[in-house]
């Protein structure tokens, strides 16, 4: 049985959930795993090997911090290229959410103005689609 569009929304923008949640604040995988559960309820046994994937591509660093309760925790924090991928990934999260709702919504843009990831505004999307449908009453 195929995974539902849920599951596969979420494994695709998990990465980028991550990368926000640590312009924020610097985090350890517990915390971060939490908070993304909370938010939109993916499990704790994914981040972990996303952690090390985004260390190993130099997106995030790691550091010690002693716990009172503990042991020491693993914090990471976003280097320099983890900053630039997330500017990167926020800008086509939104152009792509942007499209699909438009194309919910029965008003899609131009596949130019998708490629270009230019933003759509609502007033435009109204005009094309009543372009369209006076070109198919023709």
């Amino acid at each position: 049985m195929p995974e539902s569009i849920d599951i596969q929304l979420k494994k695709g923008v998990l990465g980028l959930c991550v990368l926000a949640l640590l312009a924020r604040d610097d985090s350890y995988a517990y915390e971060i795993a939490s908070r993304l559960s909370d938010a939109i309820g993916m499990g704790e046994g994914t981040i972990y090997p996303l952690m090390r994937r985004m260390q190993t591509d130099g997106l995030v660093e790691t550091y010690l911090v002693e716990s009172p309760s503990g042991p020491s925790r693993k914090y990471y924090r976003l280097t320099n290229a983890g900053r630039a991928a997330l500017e990167g990934q926020t800008a086509e999260w939104r152009a792509f959410a942007q499209a699909v709702e438009a194309l919910v919504a029965n008003t899609a843009p131009s596949s130019d103005t998708i490629a270009a990831g230019a933003p759509v505004e609502p007033a435009a999307l109204t005009d094309q689609s009543a372009d369209a449908q006076r070109g198919a009453e023709q």
